[in-house]
């Protein structure tokens, strides 16, 4: 196996920066938040049920990938293409990009999160499908930001990525940054095609890893129900809705920027980041 590249001083920077975010545990005011409201979730999941999650998240991913558009990442990027992008373009100019995304996904999320937020517990039914699909969509517009389709991002992938942004343990991102590994190590090495001829031969098979993901996901909606729980209370619901839902947007695209880093650095021979 060739020695990796040589990595520039941004790209060190980085390099260090992922390895720093998959070492940090989860927001100890989310984790406490958790605790403390917990007896809450009983409302909600009354009103959501945990099935609903299921069926609401695969939906959102669905709508997501079709609603995201390429037209403005290549038009700020001064590209043709995205491959041209994937080629050519510095990482700090990726990380740029999907800067901007970020900053747009955070203003909507808060500003939806505050619209349904401020009718109490009976906005969340809209609010938290409407900010699982604005969350896969900003993960495929960050995704777009270094050069990757929607198409050509493996939905473990980003089931992945929510799971880690979505985390309120450290166990739970532990596990999700494992599947993203695995995932990620199967796309570097080999395609889909051989994969499926091997999979009967692998302990953590492709259909293996999405399935893991998958029930993280599933995961997902629970937390995001305790994070907005005193969204159910209509004189701070919008106040709540607002900052949790960019609290949690801000999770997200730094998950997806980072995953999506350390894919682009692995590719180009530059860096590998275990479990990145």
């Amino acid at each position: 196996m060739s020695a990796p590249l040589p990595l520039t001083e941004y790209e060190r920077t980085q390099v260090i920066a992922i390895e720093s975010w998959r070492a940090e545990p989860p927001s100890l005011g989310g984790q406490t938040l958790v605790r403390v409201l917990s007896p809450a979730v009983y409302l909600v999941d009354k009103l959501i049920p945990p099935a609903a999650f299921e069926r609401a998240i695969e939906s959102a991913r669905w709508a997501a990938q079709r609603l995201t558009d390429t037209n403005d990442i290549l038009k700020s990027a001064q590209v043709a293409s995205l491959a041209e992008l994937r080629q050519s373009a510095s990482l700090e100019t990726c990380d740029a990009l999907s800067q901007s995304v970020e900053r747009w996904a955070l203003g909507l999320a808060a500003s939806e999160g505050a619209l349904t937020g401020a009718v109490g517990a009976w906005g969340m039914m809209v609010d938290i499908p409407a900010a699982i699909t604005l969350a896969y969509r900003t993960i495929y517009k960050i995704g777009l930001c270094y050069g990757y389709a929607p198409g050509e991002i493996d939905q473990g992938i980003v089931h992945g990525v929510l799971a880690a942004s979505g985390a309120n343990t450290m166990q739970e991102k532990v596990a999700a940054l494992a599947c993203l590994s695995a995932i990620r190590s199967a796309l570097h090495q080999q395609s889909w095609t051989m994969l499926a001829n091997k999979a009967a031969e692998h302990a953590f098979s492709r259909e293996g890893a999405i399935i893991a993901v998958r029930s993280l996901a599933r995961q997902l909606g629970i937390n995001l129900t305790k994070r907005k729980a005193l969204q159910a209370i209509p004189v701070i619901g919008a106040a709540v809705g607002a900052s949790v839902n960019a609290w949690y947007m801000r999770d997200v695209t730094i998950a997806a920027r980072r995953s999506f880093q350390a894919r682009r650095l692995a590719e180009q021979g530059k860096a590998f980041l275990e479990g990145a």
